[in-house]
């Protein structure tokens, strides 16, 4: 299957391409030798911000309709430097217009007001604050187009296991037909907040067939052969062992079949 990427609109220039990667660097040593959990971490397509090496923002749930989103860039020693901020607040009670406010760090931005704004929209939908509360949509540097039948799904960047994890709406959208822009929508509380950076992913796409799924029950021959096939490969299993630099006993043989096949 061939799926067309194209990149975000607003800044076609930056951003990494979207990439599969089984490694998880934060989880223990043995998952490394867990085939089955680094191929559920390489399902679909690690997804980054549009950001450039010197750049990164961070955006916080501020709590009573209150989001504030952070740009920076790296100077010439290598630090980071508060470019601009914008805040949006939201109206009481659902009714009015949203509150949009710019502050810049510098007399000298090299940005108006008006860019800056458009700059926090190439990262964040402001309308989607708040839907529900503390709602904050990340938008990727990619964007996806799949075969006629075939949906994106996005999701959190799966196994990654370090505290906080904040809670994502999980979406599937049509994208052989729609226009979608990648966009990952975090839930996040009052004080909470989401970095970006060139090289840290936000979120992870999946691509999933619109045809439709039926269960059917196995019949008694079906569930046999079965029993048989477990057996089999747990016997298998046993007879392969091998033994890690670290000390760390495992047996390779569900990944070397799995190649074999």
């Amino acid at each position: 299957m061939e799926v067309r990427i194209y990149p975000n609109l607003s800044r076609p220039d930056a951003g990494l391409k979207p990439k599969q990667e089984s490694q998880r660097p934060l989880l223990p040593q043995h998952a490394r030798h867990c085939p089955v959990l680094e191929a559920g971490s390489s399902l679909g397509f690690l997804t980054h911000p549009p950001l450039n090496e010197n750049e990164a923002f961070y955006v916080e749930y501020r709590g009573d309709g209150r989001y504030e989103f952070k740009f920076f860039m790296s100077n010439a020693t290598g630090g980071w430097g508060p470019i601009f901020s914008v805040t949006w607040t939201l109206p009481m009670g659902s009714v009015g217009m949203m509150r949009e406010e710019v502050q810049f760090a510098g007399p000298d931005p090299g940005v108006t007001e008006e860019g800056a704004l458009r700059m926090a929209r190439a990262f964040v939908v402001p309308e989607d604050f708040g839907t529900p509360p503390g709602a904050i949509t990340l938008r990727g540097a990619y964007n996806f187009k799949t075969p006629e039948g075939w949906d994106s799904v996005y999701t959190p960047v799966l196994n990654m296991v370090d505290r906080p994890v904040a809670p994502m709406l999980i979406v599937r959208v049509e994208t052989d037909w729609y226009a979608h822009q990648t966009e990952f929508r975090y839930v996040l509380q009052p004080g909470e907040g989401l970095p970006g950076s060139h090289n840290l992913p936000i979120g992870q796409v999946h691509f999933v067939p619109r045809e439709e799924v039926r269960l059917v029950d196995c019949n008694s021959k079906e569930i046999e052969e079965i029993r048989d096939q477990r057996e089999q490969f747990n016997t298998d299993k046993a007879e392969l062992r091998t033994t890690t630099r670290f000390g760390l006993e495992y047996s390779p043989h569900y990944s070397k079949e799995s190649r074999s096949r």
